[in-house]
């Protein structure tokens, strides 16, 4: 597989993730500030989702999606991590971790393409690391 195949690839299960869980997390929660980060990380999420889609078919390959095990053991473990504590501090220390797990991830991606991958596919992973580092300052405030 080539560099722009797997960078499109990451950036779409990324933000299919990001959009999953956040929606799983919006269901948990009745606190208004929380309710509007967690919509604004969503419009986010959907947007680079979306913008990964275009690029997909502009490149002519076709969207995988997260895996099916990948995706239920994540919301098994967010359900599991929530069942005693579903504080808005608590939810918000989840993101945060899985938004660093992210930020290396995307990190090491760029490193790994820059200069290989197409122009746009690398822009794309770059504002998808600058969305995942924006809602970790954001969340902060909610610890």
């Amino acid at each position: 597989m080539n560099a722009d195949a797997e960078l499109l690839d990451f950036i779409y299960q990324n933000s299919e993730m990001g959009v999953k869980t956040v929606k799983q997390l919006l269901s948990m929660t009745d606190n208004k500030p929380f309710q509007e980060h967690l919509d604004a990380e969503l419009k986010e999420y959907s947007q680079v989702h979306e913008k990964a889609r275009e690029l997909l078919n502009l490149h002519g390959r076709k969207a995988k999606d997260a895996g099916a095990l990948e995706t239920m053991m994540a919301y098994l473990a967010i359900d599991m991590k929530t069942l005693k504590d579903k504080s808005v501090s608590h939810m918000a220390e989840m993101l945060i971790q899985g938004g660093t797990m992210g930020i290396i991830d995307c990190n090491k991606r760029i490193r790994q393409y820059e200069g290989e991958a197409d122009k746009d596919i690398l822009a794309l992973m770059k504002e998808l690391l600058k969305v995942e580092e924006d809602h970790i300052e954001r969340l902060k405030k909610m610890l």
